[in-house]
């Protein structure tokens, strides 16, 4: 039986997944990606007691990053994203007139890297491709996969900085390789797993 648990929250505009990651004997917690609608995973957060320790941003899309200074605790991301926090041309929100700069990163991360909360293991994929430092979190049985890897379909890449065949790379060598019945948690749309995303997702089927 697993120590900890996953809930989801649809925010924003964009709708995109935020997840709430709760280490059950402790009940502490961390969030992926809260990217609107703060108050909500407040109330969640209040409601179910929990101790809020920090954030992972799987990229520096602003749909992801947009709730980051909402929860005064300190926010991890890829080191080649350090900027996107800051920069609205890089996290994309000048376009739609935001011109959103967010917290700045406590932590810059490293393909490889282990995060704890508490004793969960929490490893970083680092796969680019939609962004130059998009990455996945790992947790015992289940992965984050942010933009990259979605239910049926992969992370747009036509950005100036996306690169398409780095992200299929980063499918294959980096995803792909964890077992099959991994649950993907993705940055949009509902989860799946590694199995049938190998077996049917059609960006994959012929390769």
């Amino acid at each position: 039986m697993n120590d900890f648990t996953v809930n989801r929250f649809e925010v924003g505009p964009m709708a995109a997944n935020c997840y709430v990651i709760a280490h059950v004997p402790t009940k502490d917690a961390c969030l992926i990606d809260p990217g609107g609608e703060p108050e909500r995973i407040k109330d969640f957060i209040r409601k179910n007691g929990l101790n809020l320790k920090f954030i992972i941003n799987t990229h520096g899309h602003g749909d992801h990053i947009l709730g980051n200074k909402f929860f005064r605790v300190p926010v991890y991301i890829h080191r080649l994203e350090k900027d996107f926090l800051t920069n609205p041309d890089l996290n994309l929100s000048g376009i739609f007139g935001i011109y959103l700069k967010t917290t700045e990163a406590s932590k810059l991360l490293e393909d490889g890297q282990v995060i704890y909360l508490n004793d969960l293991k929490l490893e970083i994929l680092h796969t680019p491709g939609h962004t130059p430092g998009g990455i996945s979190v790992k947790l015992d049985g289940v992965v984050f996969t942010g933009d990259t890897l979605f239910a049926g379909t992969v992370g747009r890449t036509d950005f100036s900085y996306g690169d398409e065949g780095a992200l299929f790379r980063s499918i294959r060598k980096k995803l792909f390789t964890l077992d099959d019945n991994t649950v993907v948690y993705p940055g949009h749309g509902e989860e799946s797993t590694i199995g049938i995303e190998k077996k049917s997702n059609p960006f994959f089927r012929a390769g």
